[in-house]
This record gives C-alpha cells, sequence and structure tokens, in this order.
C-alpha cells in the first residue's frame, strides 16, 4: 500500500506537483470539461468525441447528495486552460446558498488526455469524500484518495495505488464498509470486485464475469448493489451484445440473479442464469446506459440497441429501451422509450418515490448531427417504463452536443442530474451543466473571479413546464 498526505494532487506515475509544499490545494478558476477524440473514424465521424468530462457510464458514481452537509459532490475529469493533461476534479453545489466553488485538483495525470481515467466518487459514514481515479489497460495506474476532513474538498490524502482499476465503481455501505466492483485488462476487459471495511484494507480481487469482455455499470439502494453488463464477442468491443444482471445483498459473498437464483461466479459463458435478453440472435448492438433499482427492490436498466458501431444513420435505428425485472410474472419488461442518432446518447433513469420515472438524456438531434450526444429532453413514465412521454425539451439551438447525463446518488431536487457539452467534428471548451428536478437547466461558470460563484439559467428557457 502506498500512502501520504497530499493537498489534493499527488505526485508519482502520470502525475506532478502543482504547486510547492504547504502551498495549499490547488483550485481551477472555473468548470472547464475535457474534450477527448478516440480517433476510430468513418464516414460519419469518430466512433465517439467531444466534451467527456462526465464520462463513461462504467464510472459511477460520479455525484452524491450528502444531506448532513446540504450538498452534491461531483467529480469529473476536466482540463486548465491552454492544457490537455487529464484534471481529476471536485467540487459541489451548495444547496442553502445556491453557489459552487472553485473547483478542487484531486490528482492530474501528466501526458494523458484520455477520460477514460476520470475519477468516481463516494462518501462514507464519516462524511469523508473518497475519489477514485480510473487506470486504463494494463498501462496507466489508478488512484484513491480520501478527504482529510468530512464533507471538505481542500485537501486529500493519497490512500492507494493499484497498478490495475479500470472503471471504478465504489460502494458504500453503511456498517459494512466498501464494495468496489472494476475491470481488468485480463482477457479483454473482464469485471471483478473487492470489498473493505474501511477504504484501507482491501479483500483478494475477486471475478465476476469474463467471457470475452464486458461494460459494466452499477448501482445500490438499501444495502443491494445491482450491476448490469453487456459481453463482447471473441472479444470484440464493437460487437458488444446481450444484456446481464447480477446483485448483491451480502457485500459480495453471495450473488444471485433478479429472481434470487444464486449464481456460481465468476461467469464463463455468455449462456448463464444472468442473462436478462439475448440480443446476439437477433444481431443487435448493446449501450448499457444507467442501472436502477425500485422501491420494492426490483433492478431496472436503461440502454440503447444498435445495429452497429459506427456512427451515422444505419439500420436499423438507435433505440433507447428499459428492462425492469416483473416478479409476479417472474420475467423481464422489455419496453422502448425513443430513438436518437448515436450510441453514445447517455442518459439517466430516475425511480422516484412520486411513482414517476424519469429519464434525462440527449434523445434530441443537436447541432453535430451525427456525433455523440445532441439536445437534452426530460422523459416521464406513469407506468413504470411501459410506456413513455417527452415533456420537456432542456436545452435547444446549443452551439456542441450534450451528452452523458449522470444521475447523482441520492438525487436532490435542485441538482438532478449533471453532463457536459463539446463539439464533436474538431476540438472544443466544454462546458458543464446540471439540471433540477423540473428540467432547468444551469451552467457552471467556465470562469471565476472569486472563490465562489452562482450558477447561471443556462437551458431552452422558452419551453412549457410539465
Amino acid at each position: 500500500m502506498t500512502r501520504r498526505l497530499v493537498p489534493a494532487l499527488a505526485v508519482l506515475a502520470f502525475a506532478a506537483p502543482a504547486f510547492a509544499a504547504g502551498a495549499g490545494p490547488r483550485k481551477e478558476d472555473g468548470y472547464r470539461g475535457a474534450w477527448f477524440e478516440l480517433g476510430q473514424k468513418s464516414a460519419y465521424g469518430d466512433k465517439y468525441s467531444g466534451g467527456l468530462g462526465t464520462y463513461t457510464t462504467s464510472h459511477v458514481p460520479i455525484a452524491v447528495h450528502a444531506p448532513k452537509a446540504n450538498k452534491t459532490f461531483f467529480v469529473y475529469g476536466g482540463f486548465a486552460p491552454g492544457e490537455r493533461n487529464l484534471l481529476a476534479m471536485i467540487s459541489y453545489y451548495d444547496h442553502a446558498e445556491g453557489v459552487v466553488p472553485r473547483p478542487t485538483v484531486v490528482h492530474e495525470k501528466k501526458r494523458v488526455n484520455d477520460p477514460h481515467d476520470n475519477p468516481s466518487l463516494c462518501i462514507d459514514g464519516d462524511g469523508r469524500l473518497w475519489v477514485f481515479v480510473a487506470g486504463r489497460a494494463n498501462a496507466r495506474p489508478g488512484f484513491i484518495y480520501r478527504s482529510v476532513k468530512p464533507y471538505d474538498i481542500n485537501a486529500f490524502e493519497l490512500v492507494d495505488t493499484w497498478d490495475r482499476m479500470a472503471y471504478p465503481q465504489p460502494w458504500f455501505v453503511e456498517g459494512r464498509g466498501f464494495l468496489l466492483l472494476f475491470t481488468m485488462y485480463t482477457k479483454g476487459r473482464e469485471e471483478y470486485w473487492r470489498t473493505s471495511p474501511d477504504g484501507r484494507t482491501w479483500s483478494g480481487i475477486q471475478k465476476l464475469a469474463g467471457f470475452g469482455g464486458h461494460y459494466q455499470t452499477s448501482a445500490e439502494r438499501g444495502g443491494q448493489i445491482v450491476t448490469g453488463f453487456n459481453y463482447h464477442p471473441g472479444g470484440n468491443l464493437d460487437k458488444r451484445t446481450n444484456l446481464y444482471l447480477l446483485r448483491t445483498g451480502d457485500m459480495g459473498r453471495t450473488w444471485t440473479n433478479a429472481a434470487g437464483q444464486a449464481v456460481a461466479l465468476p461467469l464463463e459463458d455468455k449462456t448463464n442464469p444472468a442473462l436478462v435478453h439475448d440480443y446476439e440472435s437477433e444481431g443487435r448492438r448493446v449501450y448499457i446506459q444507467d442501472v436502477n433499482v425500485d422501491a420494492g427492490g426490483n433492478p431496472v436498466l436503461l440502454y440503447v440497441l444498435s445495429g452497429d458501431h459506427r456512427p451515422g444513420p444505419q439500420e436499423p435505428p438507435r433505440i433507447w429501451f428499459t428492462a425492469r425485472w416483473d416478479p409476479p410474472a417472474k420475467a423481464w419488461s422489455l419496453n422502448p422509450v425513443t430513438t436518437s442518432t448515436h450510441n453514445y446518447d447517455v442518459g439517466a433513469l430516475y425511480i422516484e418515490p412520486d411513482g414517476l420515472w424519469r429519464i434525462i438524456g440527449p434523445s434530441e438531434p443537436g447541432p453535430q448531427p451525427w456525433g455523440a450526444g445532441g439536445e437534452m429532453a426530460l422523459w416521464i413514465s406513469r407506468d413504470r417504463g411501459v410506456s413513455w412521454t417527452k415533456v420537456r425539451r432542456l436545452t435547444a439551438d446549443s452551439p456542441r452536443n450534450h451528452t452523458y447525463a449522470r444521475r447523482p446518488v441520492n438525487a436532490h431536487d435542485d441538482f438532478y442530474a449533471l453532463w457536459a457539452d463539446g463539439d464533436t467534428d474538431r476540438f472544443s471548451v466544454s462546458n458543464l451543466y446540471f439540471c433540477n428536478k423540473s428540467g432547468d437547466v444551469f451552467l457552471l461558470p467556465p470562469s471565476m473571479e472569486g472563490d465562489f460563484a452562482r450558477p447561471r439559467p443556462a437551458g431552452a428557457s422558452s419551453q412549457a413546464r410539465p
């Protein structure tokens, strides 16, 4: 284990000091997201590119509402002006004052501009903020940080460095500790987990699934942790398909499928009890956006179905779907939501006590029509996902596509979704936004003169409210 106390920045491989010892935390004077281009181009542009500060769906959670502090804390990948080193940033929205502070740099990855190294976030029972900075492939390490003080972003302790920790998904369960889902590049992208009572001493690495490769996203509710994932036939992630789900209520000691059937791990064959639906036989690609749990403890998945990994107007169209486990039927209920123009049009799924389901995401065509993202909209279902109605367009006439809308844990009505924008055709600035539950959009200030600033309205204000 590697441990040291540093004011918000590690001095390790892929990192460098940003200030002299004792000078205090490194702050940025505004909110500027990372821009990235994968470099896999076809007739309609790059497979994905643009403002990817809140990328990927396998980095969860990236925002957590902390009622005791009356703040929503969030992390993202950012750039400093004129630079392309990836910064793992942290900040918060103060619900009492309606302001945000200057964001803090937790970690800087030198010579890395890839948002696959973006951070994720969780908060322990004492209010300490834990930032998990992702590694990439088997070449770049991951880092675990803890805030020195509860609910404070001004100093972080480097707790550990892991050689291989891609797509970290940390979940803290009160009285039990941490369960971390993550990926290692073993035989492709394979899924693993570890547990810890305190974030410092970790169990051995245990394998969840490994049959070709996988992308997963997860959620926690009432001590139950669920994970949804696809698989990559022959290790080819461009052929990602099928939909699977596992869950655990005892911190990984046992895992079951949605029906409660115990599942032996690791999963090593594409046909297994965790299978939600066989999309491979239908020739469809599966891009998972979000996973949630309803009041009855039943898992719900949000995903995009596609016929091609390349961008453009290929047929069949890209269709957003929800999959809900229906206990009386002892089956999955699969229902379409809408269509959109790109595989990486990423939204967030909300299941609220008021009985409504909501989706916030870039379902509408944007200024770069075949690029990732588009214009944001709010969708509502009153029948547990069987049918959906678009009730409000959140952004309009934008200069850049919006994408990767992300859902905070225990989302507060005033800070309900977080995302970034960016031009998908060429390098651009990337602004960061959030919206409230009604769909009013606010811009996180790209530049700040003082230590705090009030986000300003930035959405399609002429749209009628639901």
